[in-house]
């Protein structure tokens, strides 16, 4: 355990350093994209897919994957041609690029506004300003509070879930794989809420929400395009839908065009998910991941087909095209995402690695998980 934190410090600082120095080549180097600025850029970005695979736990291993690998390693690709999120004028502060490369958050468009100078006597009337402000203050301040509740029954329900699983040997095996689900849902949305949380507390700035309900969508471009994990398909449409579809547009028509988008895009994020579970089972990939997301590529890109087709004629109702995409997403995961999960015992490695932290706060020391048993598998 301590030879993995030693290694979690290490990665993260060779991170940091190579954040700061993408930030000095892009920003003052080579402030504008070119081969020079690309090439000393690309080598970070093969640097950060292997530095995870340094560590072997499922949250810390995991976790590093998903925000090294995949979040910084496509932001800082970007960069280097100037696009993204990193990419501002003027330039971001060192104190804001660093955790907006590797962390799952998005500078909301007011902030990314307000962070720019405004020019001395502009278009803009005094008073419009000032009295647009406590609007917008008061639209923030209601989300937040309903996020703020939200997100407590999402972490009350996380726990009553922890507690039913004392029961999985009386629970049948669909059950317990929604319930699997659910669990999933619940930490990757608090933890982000909570990586969240405490960048805006330290920078002041304004993010946008990770998820937006997804229970609530009513189409799978809805669930994959505007609900869940919001970071990943901000950064993806970026770096693989919109170059595949443009180069893919001087050959077929438009709407082919973007269904190789579409599918591209879940292409890469299927290679990501494999790459991520390799992290933390350290197995031979199986390809059910990938085969997991090219299924719901292809089919997103034909119910865009079809909504096209049918545009004017006819349209399901929200109150049956929602149950219907929310089943064929578990249905597909019961079916592709959660066997490889399972076979590499991700479940039981991560409930031993939390009663291992919760053992060292109550002893003071390091506790290994290999010295933990799981009560619950």
């Amino acid at each position: 355990m301590e030879g993995e934190i030693n290694n979690f410090i290490m990665v993260w600082a060779i991170v940091v350093a190579s954040l700061c120095y993408c930030h000095t080549i892009g920003n003052y180097l080579f402030p504008k994209p070119n081969l020079a600025r690309v090439f000393a850029i690309l080598p970070i970005v093969c640097l950060f897919f292997v530095l995870p695979l340094n560590l072997t736990s499922v949250f810390l291993g995991g976790s590093s994957s998903f925000l090294i690998a995949w979040l910084a390693s496509f932001k800082i690709l970007l960069f280097a041609f100037g696009l993204g999120p990193l990419v501002a004028s003027p330039s971001l502060p060192l104190s804001t690029f660093i955790p907006l490369a590797c962390l799952p958050i998005k500078l909301h468009d007011r902030a990314l506004t307000d962070s720019r100078p405004k020019r001395f006597g502009g278009s803009e009337p005094p008073v419009t300003e000032s009295s647009s402000v406590p609007a917008v203050q008061g639209l923030i301040s209601k989300k937040a509070h309903k996020f703020s509740i939200n997100h407590f029954a999402k972490f009350i329900l996380l726990v009553i879930l922890i507690h039913v699983y004392k029961y999985q040997e009386f629970i049948h095996f669909n059950v317990r794989l929604f319930f699997y689900s659910l669990h999933i849902y619940f930490i990757l949305e608090l933890s982000l809420v909570l990586v969240g949380s405490a960048v805006r507390t330290v920078s002041g700035i304004e993010l946008e929400p990770p998820f937006d309900e997804p229970h609530l969508a009513t189409s799978l471009q809805d669930f994959w395009g505007r609900r869940w994990n919001l970071m990943v398909t901000n950064i993806l449409r970026p770096t693989v839908y919109d170059p595949v579809m443009a180069v893919m547009a001087r050959f077929v028509s438009g709407q082919w065009a973007r269904f190789t988008g579409v599918v591209g895009a879940f292409l890469v994020s299927g290679i990501m998910h494999e790459l991520v579970f390799y992290s933390i089972g350290r197995a031979k990939p199986s390809g059910q991941v990938l085969c997991f997301f090219l299924l719901h590529g292809v089919c997103l890109g034909l119910e865009n087909w079809m909504k096209k087709a049918l545009v004017g004629k006819f349209r399901l109702p929200a109150l049956v095209s929602g149950p219907l995409t929310l089943s064929f997403v578990m249905v597909t995961s019961f079916w592709l995402f959660f066997p490889p999960m399972l076979n590499n015992m991700a479940d039981v490695k991560a409930c031993k690695e939390c009663l291992a932290f919760v053992e060292t706060l109550k002893h003071n020391k390091l506790v290994s998980p290999n010295n933990i048993t799981c009560p619950f598998f």
